[in-house]
C-alpha cells in the first residue's frame, strides 16, 4: 500500500523513538495492531500517526500509562462507552488543572525573586541578597 508508513518515518513525524513506538505497540496503546510487510517490517497508517499524537499529549501532560492503556482500549471498542471516556478524560484534566494551579503558584515565587534582584541590581546594592550570613530576613530573601 501506498499509504503505508515505516517506523523510521511515524518516529520522525511523532517525535517518538523507534523504541517508544516498539513500546507503545507492546504496551496495546494502539488502535490495531500494526500490519506488517510481506518483508516483516511495521506498516503504520495514518491513523496509526494521528491516534500516536493524542497518546504522546496525554502521556506528556501525566497520564499515567494505565488510564491510557484503559483509554485505548475503550477507543477500541468503538461506540458505546463514551461516558467510561469522558470520566477517564476528567479525571486527567482535573490532575492536570491542579499541577498548572501549583505551576502557576511556583511561577508567582519565581516572579517575585527576579523582582527581588532586579530591584537589588538597578539600586547597585546586593546587601541582604547574596549574602547567607546576614541571618534573619535578609538571609531570607536571598
Amino acid at each position: 500500500m501506498s499509504n503505508e508508513l515505516g517506523i523510521g518515518e511515524v518516529a520522525e513525524r511523532t517525535g517518538l523513538s523507534v523504541y517508544a513506538l516498539r513500546f507503545y505497540e507492546r504496551e496495546n496503546l494502539l488502535l490495531a495492531p500494526v500490519r506488517r510487510t510481506s518483508g516483516g517490517r511495521r506498516a503504520y497508517t495514518e491513523q496509526d500517526v494521528d491516534w500516536l499524537a493524542i497518546c504522546t499529549r496525554l502521556r506528556d501532560s501525566g497520564m499515567p500509562l494505565a488510564d491510557l492503556r484503559a483509554f485505548a482500549a475503550l477507543v477500541r471498542e468503538g461506540p458505546g462507552n463514551e461516558e467510561q471516556r469522558l470520566a477517564l478524560l476528567r479525571g486527567h484534566r482535573s490532575r492536570v488543572q491542579a499541577q498548572l494551579a501549583d505551576l502557576r503558584s511556583c511561577l508567582d515565587l519565581i516572579t517575585w525573586k527576579v523582582g527581588v534582584y532586579e530591584q537589588r541590581l538597578a539600586e547597585g546594592t546586593a546587601t541582604g541578597v547574596w549574602d547567607p550570613t546576614a541571618g534573619g530576613d535578609a538571609a531570607a530573601r536571598g
